[in-house]
């Protein structure tokens, strides 16, 4: 027979009140009284009634998470961390995959599973600012990546042009001064792109090294194979870099490949450099220089500003917050 709320709360000499407000992550629960309550929970295997608490609170527990590419590294291990953060209010994750189609992130944006979700993380590449404020769906959203415009959601990002700057500046104080920077993007999708580029083009300047454009490769994609073809085209065109910023970390393995197959030796004769600190980068031969940004805390930082839409009341301007970041600095540069 499944227990109840009000089992729980006898077993552990508490009201039912408080063991809902354990349940659901209230933080105003004396610390010995949480630890009592969450022993008896697993003690009778208690499992909360989504059934009668969606129909009590017209929540479903459920919120969904869509990011471009579930193959990016980067976004596995990003929806692994919302996953976690989300699990500490009992929420179960819907996640989809929007290939950065802008038909199927309007899709997205404009209501998914609009009777099941109580509300959306969003990691959208082709809309503006504009086409999300028009979005028809009225739940809470919260916006993830780098963008050129704010609002108008809350939103959570890391500042990508001061990790570029940092990035390139280590490869400069290193001694390299013909950095080339691989992944450029022209698309309405490049806010990452330029945000990177403007941070690696800021660090040049602050060391007085001239930006020469013939070392910017573009890349549509940012996947492994895009790095290593970025690489080949920018040696067969005659440029002889000493040093690659690469906009992610799956490009700046594909530009390793790419060296090793023109016999250049990394770091001794080409550093490399990445961004998104991956789990691939640290298994790498040599093992990845990347940009880590805290992964873990912009999935808090998103699941808290959700829940903060999501409770009674809320209102108030779009946040816009900055996650940290750090330089993993490792053997390829």
């Amino acid at each position: 027979m499944r227990n109840r709320l009000k089992d729980v709360a006898e077993r552990a000499g508490v009201s039912v009140k408080t063991v809902s407000n354990v349940v659901n992550g209230y933080a105003h629960v004396r610390p010995e009284t949480r630890a009592r309550v969450e022993a008896v929970i697993a003690e009778l295997n208690y499992r909360p009634n989504l059934t009668a608490r969606s129909l009590r609170t017209g929540r479903t527990g459920v919120i969904a998470l869509a990011v471009p590419e579930l193959d990016i590294p980067y976004f596995a291990e990003l929806v692994r961390h919302v996953v976690d953060a989300a699990a500490a209010h009992d929420w179960t994750v819907l996640i989809d995959q929007t290939g950065g189609s802008p038909d199927r992130e309007r899709i997205v944006a404009d209501g998914i599973r609009d009777q099941l979700i109580d509300g959306l993380i969003f990691s959208p590449l082709a809309l503006t600012g504009a086409e999300l404020a028009r979005r028809a769906d009225t739940r809470p959203m919260v916006l993830l990546g780098e963008r050129d415009d704010h609002g108008p959601a809350d939103h959570v990002a890391v500042d990508n042009v001061a990790a570029a700057r940092e990035i390139t500046a280590h490869l400069i104080a290193s001694g390299r001064r013909r950095i080339a920077a691989i992944g450029a993007q022209r698309a309405t999708s490049g806010a990452s792109a330029r945000m990177r580029l403007t941070g690696y083009k800021e660090a040049l300047a602050a060391a007085r090294i001239r930006f020469d454009p013939r070392r910017v490769a573009a890349a549509a994609n940012w996947h492994r194979a895009d790095g290593a073809a970025a690489v080949r085209k920018l040696l067969d065109s005659g440029v002889r870099p000493d040093a690659l910023f690469c906009f992610n970390d799956t490009l700046a393995l594909g530009a390793m490949r790419a060296l090793h197959e023109r016999g250049l030796r990394v770091p001794d004769d080409v550093a490399v450099v990445g961004f998104d600190d991956i789990e691939d980068g640290r298994f790498s031969t040599p093992t990845l220089t990347t940009v880590a940004p805290d992964k873990e805390e912009i999935a808090r930082l998103a699941v808290e500003l959700l829940a903060k839409r999501l409770a009674p009341g809320a209102d108030g301007a779009p946040a816009e917050l900055t996650a940290g970041h750090r330089l993993e600095l490792r053997e390829s540069a």
